[in-house]
């Protein structure tokens, strides 16, 4: 059975790329740009998972995230968090020891804004070039290659990236300088927080109150309370279903770093300060791997 889901892709020139971290989110996104016709080079910590995606996708695997990124026009990243992503960058056997000069490196990784700026000075100073670029859509979209890159970076080289990752990426935005990227996933990941846990109650007070609550979302979605998890996960938290989508373990790394950056400019995120709290309950609930949505069940339980 495919990884991937089938998709229509734009007429772009084949470039030779490389993709570093074929978890979740990696492992479809290189298939896409394996799909839309470019030449793909795969590096994976775990080596077993690079000749799975040669297998089904074609193009090469390599030992070292040097040896991938050699002679690649741009160089893809999504791995786990910032020392990971140092891991793979940095070093004698890293991606930037590979990289020809003014080549592209998109790091795709949910990162905090520092190290993007830690990655991109140091880009520029080995004479490479660098986008932050952490995406949105979840698994899902990645396997149907419908992602929102929200990319921080250079204009021109924003240009030059954006036809060749729009093969998994349904909106692929520049929001600002190297950093900004970073931030706006914040942004997107603090909304999420408070409405996932507004839901939350909801669904919880509406059983609590004896009503149909598949018919209330049904209802209350064609009005101003709609929103995209309504949408998609409002039934299976009805259904106590949490075995799909964004693990509550990435959510809370990610409002980790929410939660950093507001110490640092001063932002007050108390909702957020408290969901996240709330995530750490269900992790004690045995819930780091279930999705988001699971916020519902510390009502219930």
């Amino acid at each position: 059975m495919a990884s991937i889901g089938t998709k229509t892709y734009d007429t772009v020139a084949p470039r030779k790329v490389a993709f570093l971290g074929l978890g979740v989110m990696g492992f479809p996104m290189a298939g896409h740009l394996a799909r839309a016709g470019h030449a793909v080079t795969v590096y994976n910590r775990t080596a077993a998972k690079a000749q799975e995606w040669v297998k089904e996708f074609g193009g090469k695997a390599a030992p070292t995230p040097r040896e991938a990124a050699a002679g690649a026009d741009i160089v893809f990243a999504c791995v786990g968090n910032d020392d990971d992503l140092r891991s793979v960058v940095l070093g004698a056997d890293g991606a930037f020891a590979g990289m020809a000069k003014d080549a592209v490196f998109v790091d795709h990784t949910t990162a905090s804004a520092d190290v993007a700026r830690e990655l991109y000075a140091q880009a520029r100073k080995q004479g490479l070039q660098f986008v932050d670029g952490p995406v949105s859509g979840g698994q899902a979209g990645a396997v149907n290659g419908a992602l929102t890159v929200m990319c921080g970076g250079e204009q021109a080289v924003f240009d030059a990236i954006k036809p060749v990752a729009q093969a998994f990426g349904r909106a692929v935005t520049l929001v600002g300088q190297p950093g900004a990227g970073q931030l706006a996933k914040m942004v997107n990941q603090i909304c999420i927080a408070g409405l996932v846990q507004g839901l939350s109650e909801g669904v919880a007070f509406g059983q609590a109150a004896g009503l149909d609550m598949k018919l209330v979302l049904d209802v209350i979605s064609k009005g101003a309370a709609q929103s995209w998890q309504m949408e998609n996960r409002g039934g299976t938290m009805v259904d106590d279903k949490f075995d799909f989508g964004f693990a509550v373990d990435w959510m809370r790394k990610d409002l980790g770093l929410v939660l950093a950056e507001a110490r640092n400019n001063g932002a007050r995120v108390p909702v957020t300060a408290l969901v996240d709290q709330f995530y750490a309950d269900v992790q004690k609930m045995g819930g780091g791997r279930w999705d988001t949505s699971s916020l519902v069940k510390r009502l219930r339980d």
